[in-house]
């Protein structure tokens, strides 16, 4: 879409018409007889010479190319640009944290993939998050993964497609073979010290008891709730279990519970999904969008074209003038 950024700059192209109503022709001052003895002509006969001027005609060519170059120079001042298609930008609303359970018992095989194949928890959770992830536009993700210790994975992006990529290349054990839940949760609260976002939620997944935290899960929680952060808790492996294998699912759901969020219990494929499915509805998507139109100016093509324009027209005025030259010369 064409604009002129000044409209009302076209008001002057009438100033040319308005000059030639109220202003007189222009003359040239030439003299109409040069002889050596004029004065004392003039003095025989007792007349005084009168002053005299030539009025040149202006040709309608002539009248064309100046209305043509002064609308030219009106129009570069008015600044004509150009309105580009609009880029859309997606606001941030919300700053959700995933924080992803590494420990040795991720890697036991009690779940299927998509083609029913048997896998690991860790490939089973890595193919659900991801179908998760594809549908959080308007989020920024982060990503923390915990065993021994807890690691910054991702930190809070909207690049959705490098959160996918990057939780795909995690490993069990990669953080050790232990369970540090509560430090994880420590981990998460201090990034969101930097958010600015109002709605702050973490996703946390692990199917251990917490062994090796120096902040218990529970402590970190209400931490978490003082700064206004919702935990929402997936649980998987066998509460009957003993050891750092066992489910403290009491534990977990006092967490979620202590900052207002849901615990969720994941046995299988089929109960994993339906859960990502509620917490999609619970973590709504509320998408903003900041919409921008490039402009380009193009003021520089209506200088250029009468840069053109007047050097064709000289051009052709000094052709007519050497034309009309030569057939006087011949006549």
């Amino acid at each position: 879409m064409f604009i002129v950024e000044f409209p009302w700059v076209f008001v002057f192209l009438l100033v040319p018409f308005l000059l030639r109503m109220t202003l007189p022709p222009y003359r040239i001052e030439r003299a109409a007889i040069r002889v050596p003895w004029f004065n004392r002509l003039s003095k025989l006969l007792n007349k005084e010479p009168s002053g005299g001027s030539v009025v040149t005609q202006v040709s309608g060519f002539q009248y064309i190319g100046w209305i043509l170059g002064w609308f030219l120079i009106v129009l570069a001042i008015a600044r004509p640009q150009f309105i580009e298609a609009p880029i859309n930008r997606v606001v941030p609303v919300r700053d959700l944290m995933l924080l992803v359970d590494l420990s040795g018992s991720m890697e036991t095989r009690d779940f299927t993939n998509k083609r029913g194949e048997r896998v690991d928890r860790l490939s089973a959770i890595k193919e659900i998050l991801d179908d998760f992830l594809s549908r959080r536009e308007g989020d920024r993700v982060g990503l923390i993964v915990f065993g021994n210790a807890a690691f910054v994975q991702v930190p809070f992006t909207q690049d959705l497609e490098a959160c996918r990529l990057l939780l795909e290349e995690t490993a069990v054990r990669m953080a050790g073979p232990r369970t540090s839940f509560g430090d994880a949760i420590g981990l998460g609260i201090t990034l969101f010290q930097r958010s600015e976002l109002e709605d702050r939620v973490i996703i946390a997944l692990t199917d251990g008891n917490d062994t090796g935290s120096k902040i218990p899960p529970f402590e970190a929680a209400k931490v978490a709730r003082d700064n206004e952060i919702t935990i929402h808790v997936v649980g998987l492996g066998d509460p009957t279990a003993t050891g750092e294998e066992q489910l403290d699912e009491e534990a977990l759901l006092s967490v979620a519970e202590t900052t207002g969020g849901m615990y969720f219990h994941g046995g299988d494929r089929t109960e994993l999904e339906s859960i990502y499915t509620e917490l999609d509805q619970v973590v709504t998507r509320e998408i903003q969008t900041e919409s921008y139109r490039p402009r380009r100016d193009l003021f520089h093509l209506s200088i250029a074209t009468f840069f053109v324009l007047s050097l064709i027209y000289h051009l052709i005025a000094q052709t007519m003038y050497q034309i009309k030259k030569r057939r006087l010369s011949h006549d």
